[in-house]
Formats: structure tokens, C-alpha cells, sequence
């Protein structure tokens, strides 16, 4: 499962809480940082947040439907691409297939409750920012995401834009879920997470979509390997490679 749902799942230090790597469970339950990017492996560096078990905090509202904003970040992006148009123009169920090393898989993607969030992805998804890159994290215990999104590898790295949380408050993450990483509220760019296990997660990242049952098990058993080191946060022992992103 920026960039767990562990929501997975950027770094509190740099953006994208689901990306940040953690020692141990306890680690994992605490206060947050799904740097999926805002879910990564290197510690201290992650374009996201990552997804914890933490109490519920009170939901950011969100974003205007109708328009987007998407205004340029501190720092470059990790690979050359153009913002969105701010006028969302997807609607209802998008069909995606993400074409990855471990197989195909079939997501659908919810245009109507995230218009910016789906706006942002299949924009990004369009000029091939997400080809050639891997899914940097895994997390093992206590959430169960695998992060990506993150052309560098390894955490820090997102778009050169940020957009806003679309969050209603009552989000859940059960496996299949497709969300955001995010640094905090309203910090979401191009990292995001796949949950391959029912997750507790607080209500904060954006859920954007849902991965098939047949994929979401692609996913947890090549999670099954655990990570490269054993640790219960860290890269997948099992690479997860994108290929391509394309609609249908």
C-alpha cells in the first residue's frame, strides 16, 4: 500500500506520510505518517504520509467539486509533467488497468466522490509519469499497504503539484481499497496506496478507488514475501514494477 493507507498508505520531514518507513508495530499504530506520499522505504525520506491505526481526527473538508486547484509544490518534480485541468472532466466508475511485474491489475476508479484526486491520476497516468516506476513500501503489520507513485524509488519524490483532501469523514479502508498518501491535510501529489488486508485507518486520505478482489490478491501475495530486510516497514522483498496505467 504518500505517494497507507497506510492514506496508505510523504514524510513528516519532507511530504508524503505513507512513505515513511517504521522500526516496529508499535511504530506502525502510533501517530502516523502514511507518506503514501502520504506509504515508503527510506527513513527519513517520503513524498507522503503513511497510514497508521491512529484515533480519528476531524475530517478536512473537502475539496469543491466543479473546479480544481492543483497549485505548484516547493519542490521540482520528480518527473516532467503538467498539471491538470482544473475542471474535472471524468464522471462515475473509470475503469484502469495498472499493467505491473507481478501481473495486471484491474482498478476502477470513483470520478464521483474524488473528481480532483481522479482528475490528478489519470492526468498523470496520460503523460506516463507512472511508467517505469516501482512501488517503494510495503507495510506488514498493523496496516497492510503497498505505496507507489514515486518515479525516484523511494519516497521523496512527487508531481510539482499539490492538491487538497476529498474526505467525507466516514472513509474505511478494507482490502481493495485505492487512496492517497499524503504529508498532512491537503498535501496529496502523485503517490498513493493499494490496502491488500482490512486496514484501521483514521478517516484522512483520500479514497479514490478499488482494486478487484483477483488483483487485490496479486498484491497480497507478492506482499506474502514480506520486505527486503524482514522488517514490518520497508521495500518489497517481491519488486512491484509499473509498467504502464491506462484507462479501460
Amino acid at each position: 500500500m504518500r505517494r497507507v493507507p497506510g492514506g496508505i498508505p510523504y514524510d513528516l520531514r519532507m511530504r508524503n506520510s505513507l512513505s515513511r518507513p517504521r522500526l516496529g508495530v508499535l511504530a506502525l499504530t502510533a501517530a502516523a505518517a502514511l507518506a503514501l506520499a502520504g506509504c515508503a522505504s527510506s527513513p527519513a525520506s517520503n513524498y507522503g504520509e503513511q497510514p497508521t491505526s491512529a484515533a480519528s481526527e476531524a475530517p478536512e473538508t473537502p475539496a469543491a467539486s466543479g473546479e480544481c486547484s492543483y497549485p505548484a509544490d516547493s519542490r521540482p518534480a520528480a518527473k516532467q509533467v503538467e498539471a491538470p485541468d482544473a475542471e474535472p472532466s471524468a464522471t462515475g466508475e473509470v475503469p484502469v488497468t495498472v499493467s505491473t511485474s507481478i501481473g495486471d491489475l484491474a482498478v476502477t476508479l470513483d470520478a464521483d466522490a474524488a473528481p480532483c484526486t481522479v482528475g490528478s491520476f489519470l492526468s498523470l497516468a496520460a503523460q506516463g509519469y507512472f511508467d517505469g516506476t516501482t512501488c517503494h513500501r510495503l507495510t506488514t503489520q498493523g496496516i497492510f499497504v503497498l505505496q507507489c507513485g514515486d518515479p525516484t524509488g523511494t519516497g521523496t519524490g512527487g508531481p510539482g503539484y499539490s492538491f487538497p483532501d476529498e474526505l467525507t469523514g466516514t472513509e474505511t479502508y478494507p482490502a481493495g481499497t485505492l487512496a492517497m498518501a499524503n504529508a498532512g491535510p491537503n498535501t496529496n501529489g502523485s503517490q498513493f496506496f493499494i490496502v491488500y488486508a482490512d486496514t484501521p485507518l483514521p478517516p484522512k486520505y483520500t479514497v479514490f478507488g478499488h482494486v478487484d478482489d483477483a488483483s487485490t490478491k496479486v498484491v497480497a501475495d507478492a506482499a506474502a514475501a514480506g520486505t527486503e530486510t524482514g522488517a514490518p516497514d520497508g521495500a518489497p522483498k517481491t519488486p512491484v514494477d509499473i509498467t504502464t496505467i491506462t484507462e479501460g
